[in-house]
């Protein structure tokens, strides 16, 4: 699976879909995952002692978040309130976009594809990050992650299936470039296609095994794919 597939996966969409945090922006990378993770338990430690052992088993935000609303949806909306305010801060600490992102946005603008970004980080910090940087005239629409719906979030085709409405467009005219196996499923269970942005080693086989239609180690490719 070479550059030909990428150009023909991407040749065959009218709309691109970026997941945002890997193939656009290292959201956690000024201010650690398993940081912001601690400070959800914390938030919840008192109120919902019964649920610190089980959380206290995961680092990534996103679960503590799921787990949570399982738990007690009341305090499941309190831990959402604080990871995104806790998103917001790392956005702006996350330093640079992914190297080769932006030439890829711009690619997809000059080639008339409809862009949009579609994350399970909530659309403010998205947004904000998309600012910060200079590239909200380069996206259409943001679909982040539902509120008081966890259960939504990816590998549920949710956000994508509302993003090509948004754009107005068919799911099967949309490939979403991901970094993981639940992007590739979500792309797929919306009736889209996938590119899996293997930005780790071990991600190639897992993408290949869960049925990507493309794979690429750089993002500059996508750009360059496009042109």
């Amino acid at each position: 699976m070479g550059s030909d597939d990428l150009s023909k996966t991407l040749a065959r969409a009218s709309a691109v879909l970026f997941d945002f945090d890997g193939p656009l922006c290292d959201v956690f990378a000024g201010l650690p995952a398993p940081k912001v993770a601690d400070h959800l338990r914390r938030q919840i430690a008192t109120r919902e002692p019964s649920l610190s052992a089980k959380l206290s088993e995961t680092d990534d935000p996103m679960e503590v978040l799921r787990l949570s609303y399982e738990s007690n949806p009341e305090v499941g909306l309190q831990v959402e309130r604080a990871l995104t305010a806790a998103e917001l801060e790392a956005v702006a600490v996350a330093g640079a976009p992914t190297p080769g992102a932006v030439p890829a946005l711009e690619a997809a603008a000059t080639a008339g594809r409809r862009v949009a970004v579609v994350s399970n980080n909530s659309a403010e910090c998205v947004r904000a990050f998309l600012a910060r940087h200079s590239l909200s005239d380069h996206v259409r629409e943001v679909v982040g992650r539902a509120a008081d719906r966890p259960d939504l979030m990816k590998p549920h085709p949710h956000s994508l299936l509302r993003a090509a409405e948004l754009l107005e467009v068919g799911p099967s005219e949309c490939v979403l470039i991901g970094d993981s196996v639940t992007d590739i499923q979500a792309a797929h269970l919306a009736g889209g296609t996938a590119i899996g942005y293997a930005n780790k080693l071990r991600k190639r086989e897992a993408f290949l095994e869960a049925g990507a239609e493309a794979v690429t180690e750089q993002m500059e490719a996508i750009a360059d794919a496009m042109r």
